[in-house]
Formats: structure tokens, C-alpha cells, sequence
């Protein structure tokens, strides 16, 4: 804190991570390829621990039940039993997942350049502590658990396009199901497009969004209640991030930025010309009127005329008494 309790403002890095600059569209993109097949590549890669994982799903079961929050098991089944409904939960689980997270990627690029870079912030840092979490806590998800007859939606339905079952569940951990990063991320993107979108029916998508894919996980047997609420702790965590980052939340900063290629090819501005110099002026009284009067002998050599104080005539003396 600096003095009369004003706040320090930032130096070195961190002045530089908060100066306004629009981002570059190859180096985003370049980025949110790489850093997804980063965090891909750790997360199949952490040990499957099955064993861990079905212990962590039998306590995490019991514990809903003495919550009275166990519903997933009802859910799945009677979703299930509607043949459109169920398939359409699985593409939904299996694509928008993706589609939205980068629409509103984009979205953020092209009409919030200024917040683009502290919402993607949150984004990443949510994703990286998920980590963590898959990490220290393998947990099986409930279509995967031994006696509880939870339905593989995708299974039963051969719904193209998911990792989680099928041929292609040996490309992807089946044991990182908390947090749920489909939780995570719908939060994300709802937040993001609540907070910021100008028209009340894309508020409203964006509140519904999260909603429809909590039920989504729960009604494919994919996560249970309690994944969910470990991916808004995840979310938490990436916007204080953010926030120690930028100094404010995303909607705490400018909308839009300059643009840097206007300003480094915009003429510098003219100077304004100084004024010219002219001859001081004097601040003393003007001198008395003076005119030509004839000297009283005459003309001189070169009979010139003298100049003298115009001044009245002296009267003639009186003449003396007799």
C-alpha cells in the first residue's frame, strides 16, 4: 500500500500483463491447441488407479445417499427410457462440450478484445488446477460402478463421438471424473456470456446453458451431483486467478482496446506554433506632447529649429513708479 492507503500500482511483469493490448489471432489459437493437447496428454496420462477409483465412487455414492442428493440412478433410468431424448443427451455430452467453450472464445476475441484475455485466464486456470484433482482423487463414474446398474447411455444407444465408452475409452482416463470439467466449463461459459452479453435472451441461454448440462452428466451416467460442485470450485479458483492477475474480474475491465497498428501508422500530431517575438511593450507613461517653437536667437548656423517644452509666455514686468 502506498501512502494514505492508496494501493501500489504494478510493476515489471505484472504492469505489463495489465496493460490493454489486443490479442493476436495465430498466437490465440496456437495457444488453445497447444495447451489442450498439454492438458489431454497429462490427464490420460495420470495412473488409472482403478481399484482407488471404485473405492472413491462407493464412498462418494454412500455419501449422496446420507445427503439425500443420490437421484442420478433415478435420473438415468427414466431419461434413458426415451429413445430422442437420451441420444440427443449423449451428442450434446459429446460436442458442445467444445462448440460453445470456443464460440464464446471467439465471441470474447471479436466483441471484448479488452476482457478476452482475463476470461481466458479463468478458462486455463480452471482446466490446470482439474489436474490436480484428477491427480490426487481417481474417481470412477457411476456408469462404470460394480452393482449399482447405472446405464451406459452411449453403449446401449451406440451414440457416435464419445470417449467414454465404447472402442474409444481406451484414448482417454476413465477414472477423472472429478472435478467435471463439463461443469467447469458450461459455468464458464454461462458466467461469461451472462456477465457480459447486451441483450436479455442471451443472458438468459447463458444461465440455462450450466443448468441443462448438470442434468446432461447426471442423465448419461458420466458424473454424479457431487463432480459437479468439485468443477465450480475449479471455476473459483480460476477467477481469483484472474483477478490477482489483471487486478479486477473480466467484466471489471475495458470492453475494447487500442488499436496498435492505427496509432503506430496515424501522422504525429502537428506542434502548436509558438507565437513570434515582437518589440516589448513599455509600461511607462508617454512622454509629455512636445512642438516646435523658434529659439528665441534666432535661427542657428545651419538654421535649424530648436526644440523646446511648449510652455506658456512670460508676462512683461511692470514698469517702475515715477
Amino acid at each position: 500500500m502506498g501512502p494514505a492507503g492508496r494501493s501500489t500500482p504494478p510493476t515489471g511483469p505484472l504492469r505489463r500483463l495489465r496493460t490493454p493490448r489486443r490479442p493476436r489471432i495465430w498466437f490465440e489459437i496456437l495457444l488453445i491447441a497447444v495447451s489442450y493437447w498439454v492438458y489431454s496428454l497429462i490427464r490420460n496420462a495420470v495412473p488409472e488407479q482403478k481399484a482407488q477409483a471404485m473405492a472413491n465412487a462407493d464412498w462418494i455414492w454412500e455419501a449422496e445417499q446420507r445427503l439425500g442428493i443420490a437421484v442420478e440412478h433415478g435420473v438415468n433410468h427414466a431419461v434413458n427410457s426415451v429413445t430422442w431424448l437420451i441420444v440427443g443427451m449423449n451428442y450434446y455430452y459429446a460436442t458442445l462440450h467444445f462448440v460453445v467453450t470456443l464460440g464464446v472464445l471467439v465471441w470474447l476475441y471479436r466483441r471484448h478484445p479488452g476482457r478476452y484475455a482475463a476470461a481466458r485466464t479463468v478458462l486455463f486456470a480452471t482446466t490446470a488446477v482439474a489436474l490436480v484433482g484428477y491427480y490426487l482423487y481417481p474417481l470412477a463414474p457411476p456408469r462404470l460402478m460394480n452393482g449399482q446398474h447405472f446405464i451406459d447411455t452411449v453403449l446401449v444407444h451406440q451414440t457416435w463421438g464419445s470417449m467414454a465408452s465404447g472402442d474409444l475409452k481406451h484414448m482417454s482416463n476413465q477414472y477423472a471424473a472429478m472435478p467435471s470439467m463439463h461443469i467447469g466449463w458450461s459455468l464458464w461459459c454461462g458466467l461469461t456470456i451472462f456477465a457480459l452479453a447486451s441483450v436479455p435472451w442471451a443472458k438468459v441461454l447463458g444461465l440455462l446453458y450450466p443448468a441443462l448440462t448438470l442434468v446432461v452428466i447426471v442423465a448419461t451416467a458420466n458424473h454424479f451431483w457431487l463432480d459437479a460442485v468439485g468443477g465450480l470450485a475449479c471455476l473459483l479458483f480460476g477467477y481469483l486467478v484472474a483477478r490477482l492477475c489483471y487486478g479486477a474480474l473480466p467484466k471489471g475491465l475495458p470492453q475494447q482496446v487500442p488499436d496498435d497498428r492505427r496509432e503506430a501508422t496515424a501522422p504525429p500530431a502537428a506542434a502548436p506554433t509558438p507565437p513570434v517575438p515582437g518589440p516589448a511593450r513599455s509600461t511607462e507613461p508617454p512622454p509629455a506632447e512636445e512642438h516646435p517653437v523658434p529659439s528665441p536667437t534666432g535661427p542657428g548656423p545651419r538654421g535649424a529649429t530648436a526644440l523646446t517644452r511648449a510652455s506658456p509666455e512670460p508676462s512683461p514686468a511692470p514698469a517702475p513708479e515715477s
